[in-house]
């Protein structure tokens, strides 16, 4: 039996190598990644590209994932001139599609609305401008007639009734100016209530100085509460001067024609029945019985039926000549609304 296996000596010794023919081998690398770009002449960053019998471009190397992609992305609009590049969708892509044109429109509308819409601060502070300015005139009013110079002029006037129990001009005004004074300060009810006439009589009964004082309630209330609405008129003014152009005109507008409503109304009543107006008037403020006196009475004979008359006179008078020229000084003219001459068509350029 033969032992024909190779000793350790023969195992270890070096093979021959087999002889291979690379006579047909090219030159080209098996690997595109084993590719030298360098030896292309073109630049190290660059993918180096060869024209193939087709006309197209082939990417042969590149040294990146990224750069691969580009060559690709520039190869394949040659092969195919009417394809588009690929591109990787955005994920913001679902943005990008158009709405229905009804939503369109709709939101067209929407925003067309809130563009034009106008600010409602600035028309609040108008309308209150304009329901003010009516209560703020006779408020005033009322202030000019319960002075000292009207009490004057009616009992000087030519005309005005004298007193049939004895009081001349002169204890007309001394006794008539405690009364109006009283309802302006802050004096109890013994300012009135201690006063005695030249006989050491009280001059005034305590129903009348009960009345004055439910008369100087209401008048300082009234006072008070003008004071308060011009108080908010000057806020609304100075807010309208700087948010709304025309604003303050507007308003003062509006409050001239509220004005010339109310006292051509309230005036319509007085003249239609005078007795009638004046008896539902101190209905309102006063409880029923304790404004009514005798003939005699020291309020009476101070303040008799022609010293309301003429007191409503002057309120109305007043206030009417004010609001004329408030609604005159405020019309709305052309260059007010910012029109020009010969433009009718052109919008106000005035801001609400």
């Amino acid at each position: 039996m033969n032992d024909n296996s190779p000793t350790p000596a023969k195992r270890m010794e070096p093979q021959p190598d087999p002889l291979l023919d690379s006579s047909a081998d090219s030159d080209e690398p098996a690997f595109s990644w084993m590719s030298d770009s360098t030896s292309s002449g073109a630049d190290s960053k660059g993918p180096s590209k060869n024209v193939d019998t087709g006309g197209s471009e082939s990417v042969q190397q590149a040294e990146s994932r990224a750069d691969r992609k580009a060559a690709e992305a520039a190869v394949e609009p040659a092969a195919e001139p009417n394809a588009q590049p690929f591109s990787e969708p955005l994920p913001t892509s679902a943005l990008q599609v158009r709405p229905p044109q009804e939503e369109v429109e709709r939101r067209n509308a929407q925003r067309e609305s809130a563009a034009n819409a106008k600010p409602l601060a600035p028309r609040v502070m108008q309308v209150l401008l304009a329901i003010f300015y009516p209560v703020i005139l006779l408020v005033l009013a009322v202030r000019a007639v319960t002075s000292p110079l009207f009490l004057w002029t009616e009992y000087n006037r030519p005309g005005f009734p004298g007193d049939g129990y004895g009081f001349s001009t002169d204890d007309r005004m001394t006794y008539g100016s405690y009364a109006v004074d009283y309802l302006s300060n802050w004096s109890g009810p013994r300012y009135l209530g201690e006063l005695v006439n030249r006989s050491g009589d009280k001059l005034f009964k305590d129903g009348e100085v009960s009345h004055m004082a439910d008369v100087k309630l209401v008048i300082l209330s009234t006072f008070g509460a003008g004071a308060l609405l011009v108080l908010v008129s000057i806020i609304a003014i100075a807010y309208l001067r700087r948010r709304s152009t025309g604003g303050v005109r507007r308003g003062l507008f509006g409050g001239s024609i509220l004005t010339l409503v109310i006292i051509l109304g309230l005036g319509a009543l007085a003249v239609l029945g005078w007795q009638q107006f004046f008896t539902e008037f101190h209905r309102i403020f006063f409880a029923s019985g304790s404004w009514t006196f005798a003939l005699e009475d020291t309020l009476i004979r101070l303040f008799p039926g022609q010293f309301w008359i003429d007191a409503g006179i002057v309120i109305a008078g007043l206030v009417l000549l004010t609001a004329l020229v408030t609604l005159i000084l405020t019309w709305p003219t052309r260059r007010r609304r910012g029109l020009t001459a010969g433009d009718p068509t052109q919008a106000p350029a005035e801001a609400t």
